[in-house]
């Protein structure tokens, strides 16, 4: 008969111990905006499949919340204005700051919202991205653990503080969400994972209404990416609780 003592023994500590490393060499990166000058050519506006990019003159403005991360854009652009960034500290606390440009603005930075510190008891809310779902069981296992930043999920939105919600929201899902964000008792947080949360990335605009979260909840953390990285993922977790 198997020992599992000297199984876990023999196997080590599986947990990684650098939080947010890069990624890989065979993952890619969301693209980013460059401080590099725009021919205006327009090659990265024909090239995306979600009209995530704008280009005005030598302005260049990119929105994550649209992007899928195909890599399109940099592949095309002839002048570096855009380019692949390996980073997976790529959340964010408003929508205001998955628009990215070579020719910023002021920006007024985002508060910290310290509710609940701690612990975070997350009900997932699945509408239709399955590559999404995937990617948060893999936040769970040994490897990204994130049970041990305080992070647990339930099984009821009655038990959780926050909704974290991946697919596009159709309108056949729409109700369901806005009764589990009903349940929840105060105070409550909601967590946009994927593109197709944000923005409903390729059936935004469709006759499914599939548009990402409905603009009338109050969302702590965006997460950009089609779908993002486990990192990604517990990056906006830590977001939405005030400690990142």
């Amino acid at each position: 008969m198997r020992n599992p003592f000297l199984a876990l023994v023999r196997a080590g500590t599986q947990t990684l111990t650098q939080s947010f490393p890069d990624l890989p060499t065979e993952a890619t990166g969301l693209p980013t905006v460059t401080a590099a000058s725009c021919r205006g050519c327009g090659a990265c506006v024909a090239g995306c499949p979600t009209q995530a990019i704008v280009v005005a003159g030598d302005e260049v403005t990119l929105d994550r919340g649209r992007c899928l991360g195909c890599g399109q854009c940099v592949r095309c652009c002839p002048t570096g204005t855009l380019a692949e960034e390996r980073a997976t500290r790529t959340a964010v606390r408003t929508r205001a700051e998955l628009l990215l440009s070579n020719h910023p603005g002021p920006r007024t930075p985002s508060a910290a919202l310290p509710l609940l510190r701690r612990s975070l008891h997350v009900r997932e809310v699945s509408t239709g991205d399955s590559a999404g779902d995937l990617e948060v069981i893999a936040s769970t296992n040994a490897q990204f653990d994130v049970a041990r930043f305080g992070v647990h999920f339930v099984a009821s939105p009655r038990h959780a503080d926050a909704l974290l919600v991946t697919g596009p929201v159709g309108r056949g899902m729409r109700e369901a969400l806005l009764r589990c964000y009903a349940a929840m008792a105060e105070p409550r947080l909601v967590i946009a994972v994927g593109t197709d949360a944000i923005s409903g990335g390729l059936f935004r605009g469709g006759y499914a209404e599939a548009n990402g979260v409905p603009t009338d909840l109050p969302i702590a953390a965006y997460v950009p990416g089609a779908p993002p990285h486990p990192w990604s993922i517990i990056h906006g977790l830590l977001l939405a609780m005030g400690r990142d």
